[in-house]
């Protein structure tokens, strides 16, 4: 009983993520076409809004430019960090019979392409979108590993959950454990790319 109003709640969170994809969805292409009808307007506008790079140096807080090269340092391990999930989900990720995660689905660099935005902060722009594109890249092909191996919900309240985690079984559960995993194994195999 108790998993059937997970499965209903679950049911009803995947009916409304569709439904605010079709509303973000119709979103964009009204912005799009908006976008394409007053594209001259619209150019203006970012002439107007777009701040020089020695007003917008001049106009920083100095404890900001001071800490730039501590936020671009980061940039090092992330790379490395993105090498080596990369890796392991080529080479893992078949051997498990794992759909592999679309880096392309999470890091999209478009932004930098705003008009209004200088040199410095298009160059920001890009740093963002890799690293929290990065970030979720990463979450989905630690959560995908995570149900091929230990799907189990924590006993206690997790205040990030990756898509996969909806799908685990109760902390405690040791039947559907040994019984299902092979189910959500197989699951993995049909996930979208």
């Amino acid at each position: 009983m108790e998993h059937q109003k997970i499965d209903e709640l679950v049911a009803k969170i995947k009916a409304l993520e569709s439904e605010l994809e079709a509303e973000l969805h119709q979103e964009y292409e009204k912005f799009t076409c908006e976008i394409t009808k007053k594209r001259e307007e619209l150019l203006a506008s970012y002439r107007k809004e777009h701040q020089g790079l020695l007003r917008y140096l001049a106009t920083t807080p100095m404890l900001h430019l001071l800490s730039a090269p501590i936020i671009w340092a980061v940039i090092i391990p992330a790379i490395i960090l993105d090498a080596f999930v990369s890796v392991y989900q080529w080479i893992c990720f078949p051997i498990y019979k794992i759909t592999k995660v679309k880096r392309q689905d999470y890091i999209i660099f478009d932004r930098h392409r705003l008009g209004y935005l200088n040199s410095i902060e298009k160059l920001n722009c890009l740093y963002c979108s890799y690293f929290n594109g990065l970030m979720g890249y990463i979450s989905e092909i630690a959560g995908r590993t995570e149900q091929y191996w230990c799907p189990i919900r924590h006993a206690s309240r997790v205040k990030f959950m990756h898509n996969n985690y909806k799908k685990f079984f109760d902390y405690g559960d040791s039947e559907n454990f040994r019984q299902r995993s092979a189910e959500l194994r197989e699951d993995l195999k049909e996930e979208k790319e």
